[in-house]
């Protein structure tokens, strides 16, 4: 017997936010690229909680792969947060997603760091 349910297609990009001394801290988990790029702009760029100009760091721990919508994605976001007087910074990147940031040259414009605590204190 055959069913004719789908299974349910896994989740590409999970988001988590925390806040750490008035800075947004978006830990991504997953995969970016053109499925997932909304719910990545929509992590970048949602309501801050603290009132000043928005301060997010990127924590791309979990990000096993990135393509050029996300790189689309961050540029959009630094030059958004920038306006507004805030920073975006990107943290914890693994090796093949920061060889991607680095190749296109994102790292020479928005601040890459090792660790979410470099970011922080940056």
């Amino acid at each position: 017997m055959s069913s004719n349910h789908k299974a349910e297609e896994p989740v590409r990009l999970s988001v988590t936010h925390r806040t750490v001394d008035s800075v947004r801290v978006v830990a991504l988990q997953g995969e970016i690229d053109h499925t997932t790029k909304d719910s990545l702009q929509d992590a970048l760029l949602g309501q801050n909680a603290t009132a000043g100009p928005p301060k997010v760091v990127a924590d791309l721990e979990g990000v096993t792969f990135m393509d050029s919508s996300g790189l689309n994605i961050f540029i959009s976001a630094h030059r958004q947060v920038s306006g507004a007087g805030g920073w975006l910074r990107i943290a914890a990147a693994q090796e093949a997603v920061h060889r991607v940031l680095s190749l296109v040259g994102v790292d020479t414009v928005i601040d890459c760091h090792p660790t979410v605590e470099q970011a922080l204190h940056a």
